[in-house]
């Protein structure tokens, strides 16, 4: 059973990112399923971290979506129509976005991980701790259309794939690893969007 939940959240997963890169909002409410398929593979896997990720994604995936389809300055004018998402906004961050996007990085890895150290039994607080911290500061990004969501996405998809692959993931590993070419698109992608 947890063989095909994980086979599930893979192919949601998949055409999520790729939905994310296209700027299709359709990507939001397959982050939601997605997540909520994983939710389960991590928690069976003692990936508490990551499991409750998944929670806070399935959340943030209902901000995101809201986020997409509100006007942007920098939008056209027909994304003002009310069936049609806001499209491009990308923007990057400023030097001042970027040293707080670092700070949050920083102060959040050692809260997860202590958390995750004292709260359950996971055998990878530190670990499960900073891809979780790092995924928290990647889909804020993502969701306000930061250019830089990309690069974060890229180092949490690189450290993830040797966490699953530890935990004996595999098809998720592969996930990962498709994620790991997907953010290198997407930046690509994103980057020649910005005006």
């Amino acid at each position: 059973m947890m063989a095909m939940t994980e086979a599930a959240g893979f192919a949601l997963a998949v055409v999520m990112v790729w939905c994310s890169i296209r700027e299709l909002h359709w990507s939001w409410p397959l982050a939601i399923a997605s997540s909520a398929l994983y939710f389960f593979v991590f928690r069976d896997s003692q990936l508490y971290g990551e499991a409750s990720l998944q929670v806070v994604f399935g959340l943030l995936a209902l901000w995101g979506w809201r986020q997409w389809w509100r006007p942007s300055p920098s939008a056209p004018a027909h994304a003002d129509s009310a069936d049609t998402p806001a499209t491009s906004g990308i923007t990057r961050l400023s030097p001042r976005g970027l040293g707080l996007t670092l700070a949050a990085s920083v102060l959040l890895w050692p809260l997860v991980s202590v958390f995750l150290l004292q709260f359950t039994d996971t055998d990878v607080p530190w670990w499960d701790g900073g891809v979780t911290a790092l995924s928290l500061v990647g889909q804020y990004l993502l969701g306000r259309k930061y250019l830089e969501n990309w690069a974060v996405w890229l180092v949490v998809n690189t450290v993830s794939m040797g966490l699953f692959a530890y935990k004996g993931l595999w098809l998720t590993v592969l996930l990962y690893a498709i994620f790991t070419v997907m953010s290198v698109i997407g930046w690509r992608t994103w980057q020649r969007q910005i005006h």
